[in-house]
């Protein structure tokens, strides 16, 4: 077996394995650890700020992703958006998601280091370890993009079609292999953080309460407001 095809057939389905089993396990053994560890009332300013960037940032980023990869190029073409569009909105909307992110993150990152003594509490070592990946994994793929401004490589026509051939379990290694180094290790580490996600404070993301949005009003009344 060779490094390609173990980085491009078989570490995808690992990583993805380690991720729905590290879910299972982390709910069964660790419910009470289920949680994003928040610091917000230990250091608030800094957050206010982080917390947007970093978040929305990274939606923007997922969708684009989605796009890009799962989208094939021939449905953006059957919609009237040509390749040459699709690519300098691609440029323009990953840049700005990119930029949003990374703001945010850099920002998180210097205050655990500014107001490290209120929040090492809460602060892991594989907190850090998340960071860096993180920072690793944005710096790599902001750097694809900026190197392949002009769209002289087409990633929809290998990375994309190379990644949607992992679902039907038959991994067109020598289209990722043909791809750029740069896109080659964005694509590694990226699977090294879905299969580390179970294990951080990122679980928090599958609690997002929904349910707020159609629970009934709650109803305040001032003290003694019954007897009036």
């Amino acid at each position: 077996m060779t490094a390609r095809t173990l980085v491009f057939a078989v570490w995808p389905y690992v990583a993805l394995a380690v991720f729905a089993v590290g879910h299972w396990w982390r709910w069964r053994r660790d419910q009470f650890g289920w949680t994003s560890r928040t610091t917000q009332l230990l250091e608030r300013r800094w957050l206010a700020w982080a917390s947007p960037f970093f978040h929305f940032g990274a939606l923007a980023v997922v969708l684009g992703h989605v796009v890009g990869i799962l989208v094939p190029a021939g449905a953006t073409a059957a919609l009237g958006l040509s390749e040459d569009a699709y690519h300098r909105v691609a440029v323009v909307g990953g840049l700005t998601a990119g930029a949003f992110m990374a703001t945010g993150l850099v920002i998180l990152v210097v205050r655990r280091l500014v107001f490290r003594h209120r929040l090492q509490a809460v602060t892991t070592r594989l907190d850090w370890v998340v960071y860096a990946l993180l920072v690793v994994v944005v710096t790599l793929g902001a750097h694809a993009t900026i190197v392949n401004v002009s769209g002289s490589f087409d990633y929809r026509e290998t990375v994309g079609v190379w990644f949607r051939s992992l679902f039907v379990f038959n991994p067109d290694v020598e289209l990722m292999g043909s791809a750029p180094v740069l896109y080659q290790l964005h694509v590694g580490l990226a699977f090294c953080f879905v299969a580390l996600w179970p294990f951080t404070r990122l679980v928090h993301v599958w609690s997002v309460p929904v349910g707020y949005l159609v629970r009934p009003y709650v109803v305040y009344r001032a003290a003694g407001a019954g007897a009036r």
